[in-house]
């Protein structure tokens, strides 16, 4: 199936609008979660221009967790580090970093895998993270609202909730059209957060935001 056939169809079904560059999801509330091809082909070129951005904030020599999302395995496509300690529960980013070159540590969190998400969660991983320390997180959500960041699982959340706690500094990584949204979860603040990253948008966009958190544009 190719993605202008994914496109189409997500559009006739009301679940997303079209735009340059992707599409937008509609839905102001997540009912059913989309699937992990729907969710990379929705925002992609504004996933990309995020991920350019968080790159920038990783040092060599440091030690980060990366959580699940497909705008996090796009930057986990584009790092490229010498020496680097990186701990994730996401497979597809797992599989990414290990084929880098270099001195690069990578660690897979296992536990019980959430098919859609293709990440792991649960008291196994759960256990592991608490026992683990990074200067920086990288995460993703499904909806931003007021200062509750959500998911749309109470596993899920409560595993990145873990690294987050364990994280010197945490930046959230999620495009303009996830603010103003709403899940079944909230598992984290944005008062507790270093600042999100996120897409060029208009002001009313950030200014939803920058009352809370700082925001990197």
């Amino acid at each position: 199936m190719t993605v202008r056939r994914d496109l189409t169809e997500l559009e006739e079904a009301g679940r997303l609008k079209r735009v340059h560059g992707g599409a937008r999801s509609l839905n102001i509330y997540q009912h059913a979660e989309l699937s992990h091809r729907d969710k990379q082909i929705i925002n992609s070129e504004e996933k990309k221009e995020i991920a350019q951005k968080a790159v920038q904030l990783i040092k060599e020599d440091e030690t980060i967790f990366l959580g699940p999302g497909t705008t996090i395995e796009l930057l986990a496509e584009i790092m490229e580090f010498e020496r680097l300690r990186v701990v994730t529960n996401c497979l597809p980013v797992f599989k990414t970093l290990s084929k880098k070159q270099g001195n690069l540590k990578v660690y897979l969190v296992g536990g019980e895998m959430r098919e859609l998400t293709k990440s792991f969660f649960g008291e196994i991983s759960n256990k592991a993270l608490q026992d683990m320390h990074f200067h920086k997180a990288f995460f993703s959500s499904n909806a931003v609202k007021d200062d509750e960041v959500m998911t749309a699982t109470i596993e899920e959340g409560q595993t990145q909730a873990i690294a987050l706690d364990n994280s010197i500094e945490r930046y959230l990584l999620i495009d303009s059209s996830k603010v103003g949204k709403q899940d079944f979860y909230s598992y984290y603040r944005l008062k507790d957060i270093t600042a999100v990253v996120m897409n060029k948008d208009d002001y009313d966009t950030y200014q939803k935001l920058e009352k809370e958190v700082q925001v990197i544009v």
